[in-house]
């Protein structure tokens, strides 16, 4: 079975879950799992847990994502972006120099309300399904921070481009909303592109094509494409087990007076094969969660 992480450059008009469906009939598995939900009009970074890696997708230690939208000023839409029904428009009086001042209030911690039109869950039920039934809830605000935000330019009238970094459970959506209000002006995203998901990049993402072209090349080809799941915990230290401790991450035993010190580690064993995450409490190893078959 094909295991690792696979970063997939998400198309526009597919939704997370059609990627993983489509991935499902070129990997040949059910065991897929997914980091960080796109709107069906974005692209961008969607890294795939495949095989025994789908374990990693709940411990994940960077949650930071990074995204290229693009700000239209003059009209408000229902879902925030130009794929909904326009409600409001209205005269646009301000640009870019508005644009500069207005955009360091938005950064760092700051409480945001999702929309609607999100996959948030109120009693069980997804806030789009309501949304498309005409109901509008209460929705609890979050807390969010926004880690940078940078103007990239207007690539055509009344629309702006900023590069954004932020917190996971951020909704861009919003944030452009949010920023035009500030403008005085109303506004809606007209294009969103993640370009970053925690540690993995553009330069990591390959298209569905490509990666079916693989899957045509043969077995290795599509395994080339995978990176190892070790890469989600490079923020960690290493430890590299000797023969007698790597026997008791396998078998759940503690080794007592492991010569390191306390915390959490990334586990090799003296081959150089990735085992897992062990913490080590008083001098004893623990493991925490193993990602190799026992030996």
């Amino acid at each position: 079975m094909m295991q690792g992480i696979l970063i997939v450059d998400k198309p526009t008009d597919w939704t997370s879950f059609d990627v993983i469906a489509k991935l499902r009939g070129i990997l040949g598995t059910r065991k897929l799992g997914h980091s960080g939900t796109l709107d069906p009009m974005a692209t961008g970074v969607l890294p795939v847990f495949c095989g025994g890696a789908s374990k990693a997708v709940d411990l994940q230690l960077d949650h930071t994502k990074a995204y290229r939208a693009v700000l239209r000023l003059g009209q408000r839409t229902d879902t925030g972006d130009v794929t909904g029904t326009v409600l409001e428009t209205a005269p646009v009086t301000a640009g870019e120099q508005e644009l500069l001042a207005v955009l360091p209030q938005f950064l760092g911690p700051r409480m945001q309300t999702p929309p609607m039109y999100s996959a948030v869950k109120i009693n069980g039920q997804p806030l789009y399904k309501l949304a498309r039934e005409g109901k509008t809830v209460e929705r609890k605000a979050r807390p969010i921070e926004i880690l940078d935000i940078r103007y990239e330019g207007s690539p055509a009238e009344n629309e702006y481009a900023l590069t954004v970094k932020c917190s996971k459970g951020t909704y861009i959506r919003v944030l452009l909303e949010e920023i035009a209000e500030a403008m005085g002006q109303k506004g809606t995203m007209s294009a969103l592109r993640r370009v970053a998901a925690g540690v993995y990049s553009e330069a990591d993402a390959h298209t569905l094509e490509e990666i079916q072209a693989a899957k045509d090349a043969g077995p290795e080809a599509l395994q080339a494409l995978m990176l190892p799941v070790e890469s989600v915990f490079t923020s960690l230290p290493l430890l590299v087990a000797d023969e007698r401790a790597e026997q008791h991450l396998y078998n759940g035993c503690p080794t007592s007076r492991y010569p390191a010190a306390d915390g959490r580690y990334r586990v090799r064993n003296a081959g150089g094969q990735f085992l897992g995450l062990a913490n080590v409490v008083n001098g004893v190893l623990k493991v925490e969660k193993l990602f190799v078959e026992r030996n």
